[in-house]
């Protein structure tokens, strides 16, 4: 079975061979894995664990002064006017927010009246000869990463900042979020544009969830992030993509809520925060929903033998994947302080695993 007619089927809950898989981890670790292979090609790296999805994304072109990367991909100023500032323990460099642009503003014409990035600030051209590339021996799953309407505002304004907006000044959460959300729309539409049918699957995100609940109330979320994150699941929906959304945490209070929205794949499944377990998820949404993660990456990948992680990864399949609908990947970033030998018999169990 080929990776796109295997990921379509998880999508639809219909049978197939073998689960899906996905990779996910920190640069640090793929540097770690490619060494423990015998390679520094990425693409062979992908190909010997079995991943069935491929990601497309597109060149910054914008401002030189500022970064191309959102979030932790770079630091310095990015296009958004986040700044990174690298901080680094023992086993790898993360970026952490050192200036949030929007974190002095007072009314909703300061948000207005901002330099928002402009989609002309990312070029596409390449999107088909690329995919055409990446499926030149057997079709892949293509993935475009679109945006969120609930982390990039926070990342902009502050996280207490924000929260509090969403019960003082609910215009400005609101407003900052709509903004967001317009630009990301924008990008991904000129994204589609460009691939010509090629890309696949619409991912957007925003970590919602905290170990124990959500960080903010389900009905806040609902009122005013709800329908902004709507347009970046139910119009790539309605154009006939598979939908996926990312949110680290418990969430449970609005999974139905995404499901509404037209997502079809949930990740990344954290199973040791609260409500968010294969057994819970699957028996209150398994009907409706696929689901993409789920390997713990807080104790097992990090802490357990190759023996554990396998076996937990067959009782994950045995559980998510009972009537289909499950994608075998990490509950977030492989981190550093996992082994390749670890990783690999994740990726091993997925590959060896027949329904």
């Amino acid at each position: 079975m080929e990776p796109y007619e295997r990921i379509m089927r998880i999508v639809q809950r219909q049978p197939v061979d073998r689960p899906g898989i996905d990779h996910y981890a920190t640069p640090e670790f793929d540097l770690m894995l490619k060494s423990h292979l015998g390679t520094d090609d990425g693409e062979a790296v992908l190909q010997r664990i079995g991943c069935d999805i491929r990601r497309v994304a597109g060149r910054y072109v914008g401002p030189p002064e500022l970064s191309g990367a959102a979030g932790v991909g770079a630091e310095g100023r990015d296009f958004l006017g986040i700044v990174w500032k690298p901080m680094k323990n023992r086993f790898a460099t993360y970026n952490e927010i050192a200036h949030h642009p929007l974190g002095h503003v007072t009314t909703v014409k300061e948000v207005e009246e901002y330099s928002w990035p402009d989609p002309d600030w990312f070029d596409f051209s390449h999107f088909r000869e690329e995919i055409a590339r990446l499926n030149r021996e057997q079709r892949y799953c293509i993935l475009f990463f679109v945006g969120g309407a609930f982390e990039t505002p926070w990342y902009m304004r502050g996280l207490e900042r924000f929260l509090m907006d969403l019960v003082e000044t609910p215009d400005i959460a609101e407003a900052i979020s709509h903004h967001a959300t317009k630009f990301y729309k924008a990008r991904a539409m000129r994204a589609l544009e460009a691939a010509d049918g090629a890309i696949d699957m619409g991912y957007s995100g925003g970590d919602l969830g905290t170990q124990r609940g959500m960080m903010l109330a389900p009905d806040l979320w609902r009122k005013y992030i709800k329908h902004n994150q709507a347009q970046l699941i139910t119009a790539f929906k309605e154009m006939g993509l598979i939908t996926m959304y990312h949110s680290c945490g418990s969430i449970v209070p609005v999974i139905e809520d995404l499901i509404e929205m037209g997502l079809d794949i949930l990740d990344p499944i954290q199973p040791k925060a609260e409500g968010m377990s294969a057994e819970e998820l699957k028996s209150q949404f398994g009907g409706r929903i696929s689901f993409h993660g789920g390997i713990d990456e807080q104790e097992l990948l990090p802490r357990g033998t190759p023996a554990d992680v396998s076996h937990e990864v067959e009782r994950i399949i045995s559980v998510f994947g009972a009537d289909g609908g499950y994608i075998v990947c990490p509950a977030h970033a492989i981190q550093p302080d996992t082994s390749p030998e670890n990783a690999l018999a994740m990726y091993d169990a997925a590959l060896a695993w027949r329904f």
